[in-house]
């Protein structure tokens, strides 16, 4: 009861002196919105790529084979590629001078071997060459190749079937020749006349389809931590040796005045955030339900609760205010780097977009982009209730074994 007394005494310290600060607080607000739009500005500028320029693929068929020409021609003038994908035969040398001046996205091998191996019941396969300095559009060339060649494969049974049988019957070579080339076509016009090529995942970029969406909320994202630093950094009042150890007489602990800070910090943050929040609602027209609203809240709520503890750590940890505030800063600066906000986690090398799950700030982002961008009605907030419970209690931890210290 008296541990709860003395945060509640201190929260109401604390709410005391942000009101006493009514003068500065408003150039403590409006510098992060200021700073943020120049930034997101100039990101938005760097990472949306021009909607008229297609991917240029090209083709490349070894064997000219009327099977080769005909798979060639068909994908060359599928409809189903739209406007994104721009595919032209060529030869091979002309290709590789193509990749290498950065002409080229990627192309496409069609191998000497391709009807022998297909009419022998071997695995076929189509080589895709893509161009290094391009690996999102390659990858989105190679999983278009790969869907057609799935395809491919799945038909070399009944062509093997037919040709099988049409061996037995007393046809001559050049009508079974004819008979299994039709059944390959049949079953190549049903490949490229589907609704859709690839149709094993869907990838969505919110950073190139909606960029005004993703860097809207990526700024609310990064103002709402840059508060929580801001107010946090206000509410912390150097004290002497002397005052601290007459707190500890009267049975104050660092650990309960922390506390305090952290709950005026969220609560006045998470307010402002949430109007500014609303703002931007109405500005960019998300249409938010009632429940995801109430999710995004605790999403909130649950990063803010462990970036916060994470800055009391630092505290804790180091006694000098200066270098305090500079490592607090820096993991600020950290966190909000590897969230997504400002830098799409996509353009991370995979390796370390493995390791990002396990940072609050880049979980936080990832769920309000599905919740807000993507209106999904679920999201786990086990990881984030588990970072949060593993900070507290190394906070508390810490605090206890500094208390100790002191006696």
């Amino acid at each position: 009861m008296h541990f709860i007394r003395n945060i509640i005494l201190f929260v109401t310290n604390n709410a005391r002196y942000l009101k006493r600060k009514w003068l500065s607080l408003p150039l403590l607000l409006l510098l992060p919105i200021v700073i943020i739009g120049l930034v997101i500005t100039i990101t938005i500028s760097f990472f949306s790529p021009s909607e008229t320029v297609p991917i240029q693929v090209g083709l490349v068929d070894l064997e000219q084979s009327k099977e080769t020409q005909l798979v060639v021609d068909l994908i060359e003038e599928s409809s189903q590629l739209g406007s994104f994908i721009r595919l032209k035969g060529m030869e091979e040398q002309t290709a590789e001078d193509a990749i290498q001046s950065n002409d080229l996205t990627a192309y496409i091998v069609f191998p000497s071997n391709f009807t022998t191996d297909l009419y022998k019941g071997n695995s076929v396969t189509i080589p895709i060459i893509g161009n290094s300095y391009k690996p999102i559009e390659s990858h989105m060339v190679k999983e278009l190749i790969e869907s057609i060649t799935r395809h491919i494969r799945a038909s070399q049974a009944n062509i093997l079937t037919i040709n099988q049988y049409a061996k037995n019957m007393t046809i001559d070579d050049k009508t079974r020749n004819d008979l299994v080339f039709e059944q390959f076509k049949e079953f190549l016009f049903y490949t490229i006349g589907k609704d859709k090529i690839v149709s094993e995942e869907k990838i969505s970029n919110q950073t190139t389809s909606a960029p005004l969406h993703y860097y809207g909320l990526g700024s609310w994202f990064i103002i709402f931590t840059l508060w929580m630093l801001g107010m946090y950094s206000l509410l912390g009042k150097e004290e002497t040796p002397l005052l601290k150890t007459r707190m500890r007489l009267y049975g104050v602990s660092e650990i309960q005045q922390l506390i305090a800070k952290i709950v005026v910090t969220v609560l006045f943050s998470s307010l402002l955030a949430g109007i500014l929040f609303h703002g931007l609602n109405h500005l960019l027209t998300w249409s938010i339900s009632l429940e995801n609203i109430i999710r995004i809240i605790l999403i909130s709520l649950l990063y803010g609760i462990i970036f916060l503890v994470l800055l009391a750590f630092v505290e804790i940890i180091i006694s000098s205010a200066k270098i305090r505030l500079l490592v607090q800063a820096g993991l600020t600066g950290f966190m909000l780097l590897i969230s997504g906000a400002l830098i799409p986690t996509i353009y991370f090398p995979l390796i370390i977009q493995d390791i990002l799950q396990y940072s609050p700030s880049t979980e936080a982002f990832y769920w309000l982009q599905q919740t807000v961008l993507e209106q999904r009605l679920f999201v786990d907030y086990l990881p984030l209730f588990v970072l949060m419970s593993a900070v507290i209690l190394a906070l508390i931890g810490v605090a206890q074994i500094k208390e100790r210290t002191y006696l």
